[in-house]
């Protein structure tokens, strides 16, 4: 009787070895695998706003992909393209037209702290959008999410010119508040999506992902 209990506890005890070891080993990362990286911002830009409940297309704001090896961050002037007028959400801006009309006045403009940030790198009022007198415009320090290593050479303008979406290695940015890196951006997920696509196309096109390593490094 007490063989099997022995039995038994040792079974229990190697099972539990094995899981906790399978843990570690799955959070072991090859280095400058980032993946998960998902660092605050400046400025608290919300892609699943923008992208997601507005609809707007990765492209407007980071047109450098379509002819550049870096999709770039837009100017604060693009931003300005809407936010002129936008100073806030929605339904910030309902309440206080509600509150207005209750009191018997004219709506007091409302500025949202992350939008005042936008106006205070542009050194703009937010009431007239005109220069501050004394102010210069300040770059917003945006901090880099997805990098690759100095010898790794990679092109945005072959992967949108073939159709593959920014989500493909980006993730789903439309629903993300705040952005993360998905993927590994490991030579192998590269090489393996270059692989799958050479069998099955892209977007119902058939191309021809290169699997030359002077491609990606030279």
């Amino acid at each position: 009787m007490s063989g099997r209990i022995v039995t038994i506890v040792l079974l229990v005890a190697t099972l539990l070895a094995a899981t906790l070891l399978a843990t570690r080993l799955g959070a072991i990362r090859i280095p400058g695998n980032h993946q998960g990286y998902e660092p605050g911002q400046p400025l608290a830009f919300s892609h699943r706003l923008h992208a997601g409940e507005l609809g707007m297309q990765c492209l407007y704001c980071h047109s450098g992909a379509e002819r550049s090896r870096h999709a770039g961050i837009p100017a604060a002037s693009t931003c300005m393209n809407c936010h002129r007028t936008v100073t806030a959400l929605f339904g910030a801006l309902r309440a206080e037209d509600d509150l207005a009309k209750q009191e018997k006045r004219k709506p007091r403009l409302i500025v949202s702290p992350e939008l005042q940030k936008l106006y205070d790198a542009l050194a703009v009022s937010p009431t007239t959008m005109l220069p501050l007198p004394g102010r210069q415009p300040s770059p917003i320090a945006w901090t880099k999410i997805h990098n690759v290593p100095d010898f790794v050479y990679f092109d945005h303008r072959g992967h949108v010119a073939a159709g593959v979406t920014c989500q493909q290695c980006h993730g789903p940015v439309e629903t993300m508040e705040r952005v993360r890196q998905m993927e590994t951006l490991e030579m192998g997920w590269c090489v393996n999506c270059h692989r799958q696509v050479n069998q099955t196309g892209v977007a119902g096109k058939a191309v021809h992902a290169s699997l030359d390593c002077v491609t990606c490094h030279y």
